[in-house]
């Protein structure tokens, strides 16, 4: 494996030379994109050899879908190939922070483009919009669809959006762990200190990181895919569904998603919700012997106690206005709401029915989101605890003005800059999430699906709602303007708003 590129702060960039001035004098200023260009070759090549599994499934099979996955694996093959050589001069230069930006949003808008080629070529024959809002969907593990009939689909279709879901979650981990951090994006450089460079006393290379992070994922999906075939699930379902359960993506091999499934399938499927939206990094240490860290870590407890108050709060509701007995009514609650907090969008078809008081805390627990340095999303549980523990500070000051009332978090004070970045990070997600809806609404969809959509991509939850969803489960209806809006709303919900807002921003391609 090669050594990750390291991040430094920003070098001097390549100045563009005004020809028509004939003065040699600096005009404009423009970025070097050739180590960025060099990686996503790489990423994207890499990309197409993993369609190698549907290629060989479908071969197998024999259902006729198999060329298409071979001209899409190809493709990726060679223009990844070729970007790399073009680059490849570049080769292990380090990155510097504005590098790091450009690298981390060309992946995610550039991956799905080929990810979504299988989608187009072969089944279901999808249009581009389509087809990229599903890869997207995939990669940034929302698990919204726009497919009809997934039921229908070829196995290399449905084991290939299962494989999207687990490359995506793999790939959110790892750039939650190092890229995230550095850059200093909504407020995780507090995990810069604690999360890196502790680690790097025991792990001193990315590339550690990078092998250790990759053996935990894929312990835990093999362990989930056993676990799933033990209590019942059919064996490519179990496959399918470990995949997307891991990566906190959603994407089901059936339209009906849990629905139907015995009451052991969705316990384990809540247990493995819960592990896969769990820090990585605690992970990391537990593999290399230190489960402290695990047990003693403040999002952990935190994340757990919100999960069982929500749960614990919709199964007393339910039992008291319905017929529903107790166990029913909190196997239900649990799977469907650890599904939301863990931005995974697994449902059962009951849950979205029960009514007002579920939706709310669904919607809330949702906008929450799971903990930081996993596949999930969301707000994170550590941001929401710091804003807490902000709010009162706060109020302890105005009660004794003149006392020293710092915010606190895992024992650590919590930094100005870090407090900056989190309530600019809160500001952000809300204007965002009103300014997504309402132009969603502007496409022609009703206020509630709108409300819903925003609220799904921006957290990459996956839950769909409203008329114009709940006929079919999915977002199909929606204009293909509503389509891109929301394809905007997931990555930048996958990569915490701000990597994708501060490009706009002129001082970001200044010296």
């Amino acid at each position: 494996m090669r050594r990750a590129a390291r991040i430094l702060p920003d070098r001097h960039p390549v100045w563009a030379l005004d020809s028509a001035a004939g003065c040699g004098q600096p005009s404009a200023i423009m970025v070097d994109l050739r180590p960025v260009g060099y990686v996503i070759g790489l990423v994207i090549a890499a990309l197409g050899v993993t369609m190698v599994a549907p290629i060989v499934l479908d071969g197998a099979l024999g259902d006729g879908n198999a060329p298409a996955f071979t001209a899409a694996s190809l493709f990726a093959i060679m223009t990844g190939w070729l970007t790399a050589v073009a680059c490849r001069n570049s080769a292990g230069e380090s990155l510097s922070i504005r590098q790091a930006f450009l690298l981390t949003l060309g992946i995610w808008f550039l991956v799905p483009v080929f990810g979504a080629l299988p989608f187009m070529l072969g089944a279901p024959g999808a249009r581009f919009i389509d087809a990229y809002f599903e890869a997207v969907s995939g990669i940034t593990t929302t698990g919204s669809s726009v497919f009809l009939a997934v039921d229908d689909l070829p196995p290399g279709v449905t084991l290939w959006r299962g494989m999207l879901n687990w490359l995506g979650g793999l790939g959110i981990a790892f750039i939650a762990m190092i890229f995230l951090p550095v850059m200093r994006v909504g407020g995780m450089q507090f995990f810069r200190t604690e999360g890196f460079d502790t680690f790097g006393k025991v792990l001193p290379r990315a590339t550690d990181i990078a092998r250790d992070l990759f053996l935990v994922y894929a312990l835990l999906t093999a362990l989930c895919m056993a676990v799933y075939a033990m209590v019942g699930m059919e064996p490519f379902e179990a496959v399918t569904h470990a995949l997307a359960t891991i990566a906190t993506g959603g994407f089901s091999p059936r339209a009906a998603s849990f629905t139907g499934y015995s009451a052991p399938i969705l316990y384990a499927g809540a247990v493995f919700m819960l592990l896969g939206s769990l820090p990585y990094i605690r992970y990391v240490q537990l593999l290399r012997g230190s489960a402290r860290p695990l047990w003693r870590d403040p999002q952990v407890r935190g994340y757990l106690g919100w999960v069982m108050a929500g749960v614990g709060s919709v199964v007393a509701w339910r039992v008291a206005t319905s017929d529903q007995g107790l166990e029913p009514a909190f196997r239900e609650a649990l799977f469907n709401l650890v599904s939301i907090m863990s931005s995974t969008g697994f449902g059962t078809g009951d849950f979205p029915v029960w009514g007002g008081f579920p939706a709310v805390v669904a919607l809330w627990m949702g906008v929450i989101g799971a903990c930081s340095g996993s596949s999930a999303a969301g707000l994170s549980v550590f941001r929401v605890q710091v804003l807490f523990g902000a709010l009162g500070a706060q109020i302890r000051r105005i009660h004794a003005p003149h006392r020293l009332a710092p915010v606190r978090y895992a024992g650590r004070a919590v930094d100005v800059d870090t407090m900056d970045a989190i309530v600019l990070y809160l500001g952000a997600y809300i204007i965002t999430f009103g300014i997504i809806a309402l132009l969603i609404v502007e496409t022609g969809v009703d206020f509630e699906s709108a409300l819903f959509a925003s609220w799904t991509s921006i957290g990459n939850i996956g839950y769909g709602y409203g008329p114009m969803v709940l006929p079919t489960g999915t977002f199909v209806e929606f204009p293909d303007v509503a389509k891109a809006l929301m394809i905007l709303a997931m990555i930048m919900g996958r990569l915490s708003l701000l990597s994708v807002l501060v490009i706009l921003l002129p001082r970001f391609w200044r010296d």
